[in-house]
C-alpha cells in the first residue's frame, strides 16, 4: 500500500483535533453506527477537560489506496518537546491557521522546527464560516511569517486551502462546494512525499524511539518510524543509545500498528510506516533500535532546554497524610524520574537534602499538568515559586526573552503596555489595530516577569484579553524585577475556620477559606490589602453574653472566597511561600523553618 506520513500543527484552540475527528470520519475508519466522543484523538482525561492536546497521538486513514499517518501534535510551546521528537517521523506538514487570529507564537515555534528539518507545509486557513474570518489577510501574514523563518523557494510555493473543521469541508477556493474533505486528502497524497525509507527497505533494521508508552498487558511500547529494513516478531534487536552504547538486546514480542482509532497487531514492520515495538526493558526516548549487526545510531533531533525550574518537595504542613497515600520522598522521586524517561523537554535533579527535587520544564504549564497528574494519582506535595534558569556567556548573564502576543480590547490596552515595559522590563515591538474594537500588542518580555502576571492580566482586562507567549532568544539580564504587590494573611492557630471570625478579617483583605475549614499556623487564609504580612486568627469566635437587646446581633454574610486554580496558586505564591498540593485540596503557606534555622533567626533578631 502507497504510505503518506504527516503531521498536523497549529495554535491551541484553531480546531487542530476536530478536524482529525472529521479526517477519521470521512476516510471510513469508524463503523456507520459507531458511538465516537468529540476530540476522540484527546484520550487523556486533562485534555478533555482543558480542550487542549498534551500528548502527541498518531493515527492513520486509507484514502484511495494510500495510507496516510496522521500525528496530531499540542499547540502550547509548553509541550514543544512533544512536537520536536514527532517532527522527525514524518515527511510533511499541514499548518492549520484560524482565518480570524492569524498565525499565533505557538504556529510560529512549531513552524520553524518544520521548515528546518525541510519540510514542505500545507496552509489549511480553518473557521472561513465564522463572521470575523479574514482568510486573505491570514494566509498574507502565513506568507510573511514564512518568509521570517527562513524558508526555501520551495518551502514559500505552498498550496493552501479554506476549511471548516466543525463543519468537516475544505476547498481550494473560498465560495467552493463546501461538502466534505476530499480537497485535503487529496492535496496530502499529491503534495506530501513518499517515505524515503521505502528505498531501504533491503538494509538492515533501524527505528529510532520517538515516543515512551505502556500497556498493564505488554509492558513498555516504543513508538517510531522504522527507517530501513522489516522486522518481523519474534526477532532479536539491540537498542543504542544516542551515544553508540549498547543499552540491551531483547526479542520483540510484539509490533502493533496504528490503524484508525486502535492499534492493530502485525507479523512484520516495514520501512517508512510508523509503529510500536514491545519487549524491551530499559530502551527508552531517542534510543535506536536495531538489527545485531548496526553499530551506529541514529541521529536524534536536539532538544530545546527547559527555561523554569520548580522544586518539588514532601508535605510536610500538619494536615499532611490525611488525603494522598503516596508521600514519601522516594515515591515521588521514582515518579518523577519515570516522567523524565518518556518527556524528553523535563531534567530532574536531586538537591542536597534528598527529600526534595529540582524539575526543569518549558512553563508553568507544563508544571502543572505534571503536578496534576500526580495529585489525581494520590500524591502529596509541597510546591515552590518556579524560578527562571539563566546562562553564563563568559562574563555576561544570560536569562531567556518570550515574545508575546496579546489580543486586548482598544480601551485596555494603555494598562498592559504599562505593565508589560514598565516593571516587567519589556520592550514593545508592535501593536496594531487587530478588528472589532480590538488591539494586538507584540512585546519582548523577560520570563521572569512573566512569572504570576496572568492573573493580574485578566483583571486589568476585565476577563477580555488573550495572552500568548513563546520562547524567543537568550538575552542579557535586564536587573530585577518586583515580585507580587501586595501581602498575605497568615494563621497564627491551629483548627478549624470559624465563620465570625473571617467576617472580621474581611476588612484586611481578600480571602482564600470559607468558613469550617482546616487551618494551621503559617497557612495563608488571604491576601492583605497592603503591601506586608499580617498573622491574624481565623478561629475566634464571638463571645457570648446572657444580654440580650436589639441590633447586637448581626447576621454573619462571608464574601464567597477566591479559588485559585493549580497554575494561579504556582504563580501567586512568593520566593518564601509554598503550595501544598493533596487529592482534594490546594493550600497556599510559608515555608516552615527547621528548629535550629528559627533559633538562629530569633538570635539574629535580638
Amino acid at each position: 500500500m502507497d504510505l503518506r506520513n504527516i503531521a498536523i500543527i497549529a495554535h491551541v484552540d484553531h480546531g487542530k483535533t476536530t478536524l482529525v475527528d472529521e479526517l477519521l470520519k470521512q476516510s471510513g475508519a469508524f463503523r456507520a453506527n459507531q458511538a465516537v466522543a468529540e476530540r476522540a484523538m484527546d484520550s487523556n482525561d486533562l485534555e478533555r477537560e482543558r480542550g487542549i492536546t498534551i500528548f502527541a497521538k498518531p493515527t492513520s486513514v486509507e484514502w484511495k489506496g494510500t495510507r496516510i499517518n496522521i500525528v496530531d501534535t499540542p499547540g502550547h510551546a509548553d509541550f514543544g518537546g512533544e512536537v520536536e521528537r514527532i517532527l522527525s517521523m514524518v515527511d510533511g506538514v499541514v499548518l492549520l491557521v484560524d482565518a480570524a487570529e492569524g498565525p499565533m507564537p505557538q504556529t510560529k515555534f512549531v513552524t520553524s522546527k518544520a521548515l528546518a528539518l525541510g519540510l514542505r507545509p500545507i496552509v489549511v486557513l480553518n473557521k472561513v464560516d465564522k463572521p470575523d474570518a479574514e482568510p486573505d489577510r491570514a494566509l498574507d501574514e502565513c506568507f510573511d511569517l514564512f518568509a521570517t523563518l527562513d524558508a526555501t523557494e520551495d518551502q514559500l510555493d505552498f498550496p493552501h486551502l479554506y476549511a471548516s473543521g466543525r463543519s468537516g469541508w475544505a476547498d481550494a477556493d473560498l465560495d467552493g462546494p463546501r461538502k466534505d474533505l476530499h480537497a485535503l486528502f487529496n492535496l496530502i497524497v499529491n503534495h506530501v512525499p513518499k517515505p524515503k525509507q521505502l528505498a531501504h527497505q533491503d538494509e538492515d533494521f533501524r527505528m529510532l524511539a520517538t515516543t515512551l508508552g505502556s500497556d498493564p498487558f505488554v509492558g513498555r511500547l516504543l513508538t517510531g518510524r522504522v527507517e530501513s529494513g522489516k522486522l518481523k516478531v519474534g526477532a532479536t534487536v539491540q537498542a543504542l543509545s544516542r551515544m553508540g552504547e549498547k543499552v540491551e538486546q531483547f526479542r520483540v514480542t510484539r509490533i502493533q500498528a496504528f490503524r484508525g482509532l486502535a492499534q492493530q497487531d502485525i507479523e512484520e514492520a516495514q520501512a517508512g510506516d510508523i509503529v510500536s515495538l514491545a519487549g524491551m526493558t530499559k530502551a527508552t526516548v531517542a534510543d535506536t533500535i536495531c538489527a545485531l549487526a548496526v553499530d551506529e545510531p541514529l541521529a536524534a533531533q536536539p532538544i530545546d532546554p527547559p527555561t523554569i525550574t520548580v522544586t518539588f518537595g514532601i508535605n510536610d504542613s500538619p494536615l499532611a497524610g490525611r488525603d494522598g497515600k503516596k508521600v514519601q520522598s522516594r515515591v515521588i522521586r521514582e515518579r518523577l524520574m519515570k516522567e523524565a524517561e518518556s518527556n524528553v523537554a523535563i531534567k530532574v535533579t536531586d538537591t542536597p537534602g534528598g527529600e526534595a527535587f529540582e524539575v526543569a520544564g518549558r512553563g508553568e504549564l507544563q508544571m502543572g499538568v505534571l503536578i496534576e497528574n500526580m495529585r489525581r494519582e494520590g500524591f502529596e506535595l509541597s510546591i515552590s515559586r518556579p524560578q527562571v534558569l539563566f546562562r553564563d556567556d563568559g562574563d555576561q548573564k544570560l536569562e531567556p526573552i518570550e515574545e508575546v502576543t496579546i489580543d486586548v480590547d482598544d480601551e485596555y490596552s494603555g494598562a498592559v503596555i504599562e505593565k508589560l515595559t514598565g516593571p516587567r522590563k519589556g520592550d514593545l515591538v508592535e501593536m496594531r489595530p487587530g478588528g472589532a474594537g480590538k488591539t494586538r500588542i507584540i512585546a519582548h518580555v523577560p520570563s521572569r516577569g512573566l512569572i504570576g502576571y496572568h492573573g493580574e492580566f485578566l483583571t486589568d482586562t476585565r476577563g477580555s484579553g488573550v495572552l500568548n507567549r513563546v520562547f524567543h532568544e537568550w538575552s542579557p539580564y535586564r536587573g530585577p524585577i518586583p515580585g507580587r504587590r501586595q501581602g498575605v494573611l497568615i494563621s497564627m492557630e491551629n483548627g478549624v475556620s470559624v465563620a465570625y471570625a473571617l467576617w472580621n478579617l474581611e476588612d484586611r483583605g481578600k480571602m482564600f477559606i470559607g468558613a469550617q475549614e482546616p487551618v494551621y499556623t503559617g497557612m495563608i487564609i488571604g491576601e492583605h490589602s497592603r503591601d506586608n504580612d499580617l498573622e491574624v486568627n481565623p478561629l475566634k469566635g464571638k463571645k457570648l453574653t446572657n444580654v440580650r437587646a436589639s441590633g447586637t446581633d448581626e447576621a454573619v454574610r462571608l464574601t464567597t472566597p477566591v479559588t485559585m486554580t493549580l497554575e494561579q496558586a504556582i504563580a501567586y505564591i512568593d520566593d518564601d511561600e509554598l503550595v501544598e498540593v493533596t487529592p482534594n485540596a490546594i493550600r497556599l503557606r510559608k515555608r516552615f523553618l527547621d528548629p535550629h534555622e528559627r533559633k538562629r533567626q530569633s538570635r539574629a533578631a535580638g
